[in-house]
């Protein structure tokens, strides 16, 4: 497969990841009627403009925006691994602050145990940071050549 194909299904791939998380939040939020709480709200803010920024980034293959998206994935990543924790871990709950009106200790969904909300948005931050990094590494190689 060429290098102009493989970076049009990297930057699709990232794309439909962030539709399906903002799809994802939007179901729970507006259908399922749970409100989200200020972590959520954090990782939203994250998620949300990379649906813009990566459909943008398909529609003109530009692979250059992989720069501005994997600082996003990173940092929202980062809160969904602490959302995370505080959910699941008694240590990150008992030191948890108070989030607000909804506790962002609460567990809307606990799938198997263990999938929560913000896993499944660490599962998303995750596979685009992962998708990101194996698009800077290619067109890195192509510069190098």
């Amino acid at each position: 497969m060429d290098k102009e194909k493989k970076i049009e299904y990297l930057l699709f791939s990232a794309w439909a990841v962030s539709v399906s998380a903002l799809a994802g939040s939007l179901y729970f939020s507006e259908v399922l009627k749970y409100e989200p709480c200020e972590l959520c709200w954090y990782q939203r803010i994250l998620m949300y403009p990379l649906v813009l920024i990566l459909g943008l980034a398909m529609v003109k293959k530009d692979a250059k925006q992989c720069v501005y998206v994997l600082p996003l994935a990173v940092i929202g990543g980062s809160i969904s691994v602490y959302h995370y924790l505080i959910q699941k871990a008694a240590f990150f709950a008992d030191s948890a602050p108070a989030c607000g009106r909804v506790p962002c200790t609460g567990e809307y969904i606990n799938l198997l145990g263990f999938i929560t909300i913000p896993f499944l948005a660490l599962l998303a931050f995750a596979s685009i940071a992962i998708l990101m990094i194996i698009l800077y590494k290619l067109t890195k190689k192509e510069k190098t050549k």
